[in-house]
């Protein structure tokens, strides 16, 4: 089962207009301090956290309980002068989870009223978080070759194919800057993956080295998919066989 939780500026646009015309580079400084705070915060409790569409933030909260919840919230009112709200799903798959924070959220069903947390009921059942973490193979020949607003708009067309076909297995893609990019990931086998991979070198010319991490919480699967990820780089590096794929469990 997976946990995940969305963070959300509350009353974002109203509060946007506060500031004036002038506000956009205060806008963009915020976001990046806050997903900052969020992702600290978070992972000294062993989760991760993922950007998306900046005033709303994923996190992979395995093992984390409404209590650790407010406690984070606390420390972030402490430091921003906005409201964010806490909404908790769980799942058998991300897109699951996904669906029931979305459904607790608009059905205004409360964990912690005071502290704007939403959420079902949370379950005490373990499970184990699966995390893909891919990067382009050979991005610096691809570089050599394409300006860089030209990089920018290949790597946002990968993401959103990588987004697409994932969602349909029920999965949660993100992008991490440069060329990389977590995918947190339902159980999706090493031929799923290949499917993708195939998929991408046969319409773009691009390959992806791809590393798998399977661990209890999400900062643990993500550490174990990029070393998967470097081991592929070590054994590229070194002349061995080279593999796509690379596989590690906690």
């Amino acid at each position: 089962m997976i946990q995940l939780t969305i963070i959300k500026i509350t009353e974002y646009g109203p509060w946007t207009l506060t500031l004036g015309s002038d506000r956009e580079h205060r806008l963009q400084i915020l976001q990046a301090t806050l997903y900052k705070e969020i992702q600290n915060l978070f992972s000294e409790r062993n989760c991760l956290a993922f950007p998306n569409r900046f005033d709303e933030i994923f996190v992979i909260t395995n093992g984390l309980s409404v209590d650790d919840h407010i406690e984070i919230q606390k420390e972030l009112a402490k430091s921003f002068q906005l409201g964010l709200s806490m909404s908790i799903g769980q799942g058998n798959t991300p897109y699951e989870a996904n669906l029931n924070v979305d459904k607790a959220r608009r059905s205004k069903i409360t964990l912690d009223k005071d502290h704007n947390i939403f959420g079902l009921p949370l379950q005490k059942e373990e499970d184990l978080v699966q995390i893909i973490h891919m990067d382009v193979d050979g991005s610096t020949s691809i570089s050599a070759n394409k300006s860089p607003y030209e990089i920018s708009s290949l790597i946002l067309k990968l993401y959103s194919e990588m987004s697409e076909f994932f969602l349909v297995r029920n999965s949660l893609a993100f992008f991490l800057g440069g060329d990389n990019f977590m995918i947190i990931s339902s159980a999706i086998d090493k031929e799923g993956i290949t499917k993708f991979l195939d998929l991408i070198r046969q319409q773009h010319g691009i390959s992806f080295n791809c590393g798998i991490g399977t661990a209890k919480t999400g900062r643990e699967a993500a550490k174990l998919a990029t070393k998967s990820l470097d081991k592929i780089r070590e054994l590229r590096d070194s002349g061995t066989e080279r593999q796509r794929i690379l596989e590690l469990t906690c």
